[in-house]
């Protein structure tokens, strides 16, 4: 509720100017004519379309209409809104909007005139694709959901708005399917965002920190995109999306632990290599979390499982070496990852440079002066390797975290050390719950019937009526029993 206006302009444009006293791009321009009457006009000069806002008070200026059902027959303006507030006609103003105050008290907001420095639509630099789509999200949120829109051209796509934040006010949008989402999830959705109070929104991921269901957790229950065709898939799947204004990335929920292994090109290429892509990308998951801690469990504790000819190899590397596994790993993994970080933070130009060759330059230096071994600068760099395989980066992030305690309970105790490091994280992950979904679903709990496009990757034909795709050795049927006529192109 705010302070109603009164029955005199005057008093509702001190009232109004008083509100944005401190904006110094806030204008201010009456309109009047011979009939004493008048019309003043409150923007911001930095938010709205002058080409538009010129032709729409050249209008105004020719006919001056004394009350706003005078203005809405006149038919001047395409889309206007009533305002009855001064906290209306202030939060107007302040989106872009420009605030008409009329002689006999009343107020409008004319729409449809905002413009908002924005950025061109391009492919996003965390999500590259060989084959697909080039577009994605931008900080505009009516173009990210007009490119959505675009992609599901039904009247079940429903798109519900609200108003974050104390002072920012950002516009935060939630997307779904009537029909195909669970209602129970959606209703689960929308009541977390009504309950979030804080003073602005920058990005989808505030929003993202109020409504995931385990922040304690390394492992994303949110899935994060910059891609309108992965999140029109996530909508067709029966998921939801919420979008915010000023935000390129959009986050989609239920997210399993499943979905961190798929990637928006498994869909665009043949069925067959996409699953060898899929199970070689879980394979090398596992050696992302667990090749150093194995590594330094069996060189400490369990050298009889290495076979005697590399176990020669890997303790006459290791001979000058003063320091154990352990501490080889760590000084190792620790470098790594400061280099990676340091990559990202550095200009895109030297900054892949910077951390593939000092990543070389270190561990070449390193072995010569005795301080690592040769064979755990290999372990270290296919680590790395594997680790760049998972499509999903926040997923990536948990998996180079929980390293570091494998590695200290292999350390520590060896191949058991890692079993019960394995048995913990499993315990955790089938804990996890992502909006009233299990995170290992459909493996845990399992279900036969969703296990499809989750270790293969269903072909599209299969999803759809048709029991098989076209198949040239089944000729095709011609209408009137004529024979089909060969090509000669």
């Amino acid at each position: 509720m705010g302070e109603n206006l009164s029955k005199n302009l005057d008093e509702n444009r001190t009232l109004l100017e008083q509100q944005l006293s401190q904006r110094a791009d806030i204008v201010s321009r009456d309109l009047g004519g011979a009939s004493d009457r008048k019309i003043c006009v409150v923007y911001a000069q930095a938010t709205v379309d002058h080409n538009l806002l010129g032709r729409c008070l050249t209008r105004l200026a020719e006919e001056i209409p004394e009350a706003f059902a005078d203005l809405q027959r006149s038919e001047t303006f395409g889309k206007l809104e009533r305002a009855g507030t001064l906290e209306e006609l202030t939060q107007g103003v302040l989106s872009g909007k420009a605030a008409l105050l009329f002689g006999n008290g009343e107020a409008a907001l004319v729409t449809g005139i905002e413009q908002w420095p924005t950025r061109s639509i391009q492919e996003p630099d965390a999500e590259p694709l060989v084959r697909g789509p080039r577009e994605g999200f931008i900080e505009q949120l009516d173009s990210n959901l007009a490119m959505l829109s675009n992609r599901i051209r039904t009247q079940d796509l429903k798109i519900e708005t609200i108003l974050l934040g104390k002072y920012t006010q950002t516009k935060v949008a939630m997307v779904y399917i009537d029909g195909v989402a669970k209602k129970s999830v959606v209703e689960e959705v929308r009541s977390r965002m009504t309950d979030i109070s804080i003073d602005g929104i920058i990005d989808s991921s505030y929003v993202e920190a109020f409504i995931e269901d385990e922040p304690y957790s390394p492992f994303p229950t949110i899935q994060n995109t910059e891609r309108p065709d992965v999140t029109a898939a996530g909508l067709l799947e029966g998921r939801v999306a919420i979008l915010a204004q000023g935000s390129p990335s959009a986050i989609v929920m239920p997210f399993t632990f499943w979905g961190s292994l798929q990637s928006a090109q498994d869909y665009y290429e043949n069925w067959i290599v996409s699953t060898f892509v899929r199970w070689l990308r879980l394979v090398f998951m596992v050696i992302s979390l667990f090749f150093p801690s194995i590594y330094i469990a069996i060189s400490t504790f369990h050298p009889e499982m290495i076979p005697t000819n590399l176990l020669v190899s890997i303790a006459g590397a290791r001979e000058a070496n003063p320091f154990p596994a352990f501490v080889e790993a760590l000084i190792m993994e620790v470098s790594f990852e400061a280099l990676r970080e340091a990559g990202v933070r550095l200009p895109k130009q030297v900054g892949a440079a910077v951390s593939i060759v000092g990543a070389l330059v270190i561990g070449q230096a390193a072995v010569e002066a005795g301080i690592v071994s040769a064979p755990m600068v290999i372990v270290v760099a296919i680590t790395g390797i594997a680790s760049f395989t998972v499509p999903r980066f926040n997923f990536s992030f948990g998996l180079r975290l929980l390293r570091f305690p494998m590695m200290f309970l292999a350390g520590a105790f060896g191949l058991f050390g890692i079993a019960i490091g394995f048995l913990a994280l499993l315990v955790h992950l089938c804990s996890l719950r992502s909006f009233g979904v299990p995170y290992l679903y459909p493996v845990a709990p399992l279900s036969t019937h969703s296990l499809k496009d989750v270790f293969i990757r269903v072909p599209h034909w299969a999803f759809s009526k048709r029991e098989k795709p076209f198949d040239r050795r089944n000729p095709v049927r011609v209408p009137g029993g004529q024979k089909p006529r060969p090509n000669r192109s």
